[in-house]
This record gives structure tokens, C-alpha cells and sequence, in this order.
């Protein structure tokens, strides 16, 4: 078995900053999602979606929101949604 197949593997590239872009609504919805579902800062910066929209952030600053910005708009949206609910 060669180690390039092992998903863990650390000598595994980061991906391409293109399929970063590709992806990039994929992981605000998934960060939307975790909003949604409460979950703290804490947890949230764990995941996936969070290490891939820092990359994006890192590599093109002025075209991505830094997460912790983007975590803070989605849950201001969130609360102000559930404020105009009856």
C-alpha cells in the first residue's frame, strides 16, 4: 500500500487553491450549518470548513472573509432572524 493513499497521510499536499475556490459555498454552508445547530467558536474551529476557509483567507485576503469574521456575521444573522420570528 503507498502512503499517498493514506488520507491521515502528513506528507499529503494542501489542496489546490483553485478546488479551495470550487468549494468555497460548500463551507460557508457547513459553517452556516454549525451556527445553526450552536455551536461555539470553539468548536467550530476544529472542523474542516474552518481550516479550509483560513486557507483561502491566507492565500487571498482582500476576496475571502477571515472565518472568525464569517462565524460572527452568520450567527449576528442567526440571532436577528430569530428576533423577527413569532
Amino acid at each position: 500500500m503507498s502512503l499517498s493513499t493514506d488520507p491521515l497521510s502528513p506528507a499529503e499536499p494542501p489542496p489546490d487553491l483553485r478546488d479551495l475556490e470550487d468549494h468555497y459555498g460548500s463551507y460557508c454552508r457547513a459553517m452556516r450549518m454549525l451556527v445553526r445547530e450552536g455551536k461555539s467558536l470553539k468548536n467550530v474551529q476544529r472542523t474542516v470548513c474552518w481550516k479550509q476557509l483560513a486557507l483561502l483567507h491566507d492565500c487571498r485576503p482582500a476576496r475571502y472573509l477571515e472565518p472568525d469574521a464569517l462565524y460572527l456575521q452568520l450567527c449576528r444573522e442567526r440571532r436577528a432572524g430569530a428576533g423577527g420570528t413569532r
